[in-house]
């Protein structure tokens, strides 16, 4: 992945290819036409001085520094994303990269953890706290979401069973159905249950509660009536809300996506100094509302782990997965960070941003070089002050032009992430 992206051209450098396809026989013309003026109103020996000015001509407008200017800073970027842990896939990633200005984070698995944990176990009058998460439990063990997996392992660490379920649906971004025995377990959002004709509002009060604490609260019902609430916190990773502070003095608009209810996401986002929210997101609407955030004209960032992120990775102006997360999400993304941390994007955009700007530094340089070298090479100076430029000091002046878009590139190895984060 590292080879084939610094292989890859940045959108700019297919610009210098189109400038660079002009420049040479615009070179070329020059050089005859140089010939031509000194060999027909050059003084004696005319045919020596015209063959100087059409070969120095030549050699000093050798567009190297143009053609090296863009590889030659790609390649040492990409090479010091890689060595901190940060797989650039292309140069249009790397390019785009340095135009960010909104970056849109999933919660579960990027900002937090990804390991939630159940917290709290609130029973409806008429109900035991250990079997309602014994109910949940058995209902949630063929699931594959991350509540989920709470559940149950809450479920095992308090000694309790969780049976087999006689029959099981997933209704994705809502709940599950499960039945066990001649008892329908319904667990999920409120809406889902009261979408099938159970009452909930009883717990709303200790939901809100439990939503202002940050906390993920899951209705469960049993047998048609609402038997409690279990609450499920997922840690905030301990770098999260430093990163989201670097991600914000580089200039960018902070948003995080989830498919938590707007309390709980309010307060999370409190916690890691988020700006927006974008809260009750179902799975398969992420890469819409990526799109809506485009659509306001803003050039937009996504980072996520899950399956349920990749068609958000993919919508995005640029996608960094969480190196730790599901294959598929990798697959969908244009940068990949190999660790789990915040740090990483902040990493991958800094680097970016100066990778573009030393791409611009040798632009500008070989472009200067060549605007000054060739009316010196073509004999300007010669009727002002007698000097004519020879082909050994064009080759050398030549050659130097090369070796300071190299030397140039190579000051990015220097460059320091502490600087960023500070």
């Amino acid at each position: 992945m590292v080879g084939d992206a610094q292989a890859s051209k940045v959108p700019i450098q297919r610009i210098v290819d189109v400038v660079s396809g002009y420049f040479t026989p615009a070179v070329v013309i020059l050089s005859i036409l140089g010939f031509v003026i000194w060999y027909d109103f050059g003084p004696a020996p005319a045919f020596t001085y015209a063959t100087i000015v059409a070969v120095t001509t030549l050699i000093i407008a050798c567009p190297c520094a143009l053609g090296m200017a863009t590889p030659m800073s790609l390649t040492t970027g990409v090479g010091l994303a890689a060595s901190h842990g940060i797989l650039i896939r292309s140069g249009d990633a790397l390019q785009a990269a340095k135009k960010l200005d909104m970056i849109v984070l999933d919660k579960t698995g990027t900002i937090t953890l990804g390991k939630p944990a159940v917290t709290d176990v609130v029973p409806s009058e008429g109900f035991a706290a250990d079997d309602i998460l014994a109910a949940a439990a058995a209902a949630e063990r063929d699931s594959e979401h991350p509540l989920a997996a709470a559940i149950v392992e809450g479920a095992m660490e308090r000694g309790l069973t969780a049976v087999t379920p006689d029959g099981f649906e997933a209704v994705p971004g809502h709940g599950i159905r499960a039945r066990i025995g001649a008892e329908a377990i319904l667990v999920g959002k409120r809406a889902f249950l009261e979408a099938a004709g159970v009452h909930a509002g009883a717990l709303e009060a200790d939901a809100l509660r439990l939503a202002d604490e940050g906390k993920t609260a899951v209705y469960v019902a049993i047998a048609g009536r609402a038997a409690g609430l279990i609450a499920i916190a997922d840690p905030v990773k301990p770098d999260s809300a430093e990163a989201i502070a670097a991600l914000r003095r580089l200039g960018l608009q902070v948003v995080m996506i989830t498919g938590d209810n707007q309390r709980t996401a309010d307060a999370i986002a409190r916690r890691v100094g988020v700006d927006r929210v974008l809260a009750e997101v179902l799975p398969q609407d992420k890469a819409l509302e990526v799109r809506k955030l485009q659509l306001e004209g803003r050039t937009v960032a996504m980072v996520g782990d899950g399956i349920n992120d990749a068609p958000a990775l993919a919508q995005a102006d640029v996608g960094f997965a969480i190196g730790t997360g599901t294959d598929v999400a990798i697959e969908a993304s244009d940068i990949t960070l190999i660790s789990g941390s915040l740090r990483g994007v902040v990493a991958a955009i800094a680097i970016s941003r100066a990778t573009m700007r030393n791409v611009y530094q040798n632009l500008f340089g070989a472009f200067v070089y060549n605007g000054l070298g060739l009316p010196i090479a073509l004999g300007v100076l010669y009727p002002f002050f007698g000097l004519l430029l020879s082909p050994i000091l064009a080759a050398l002046a030549m050659s130097f032009s090369s070796v300071t878009v190299i030397s140039n590139a190579n000051r990015l190895k220097r460059f320091r992430l502490q600087e960023v984060h500070a």
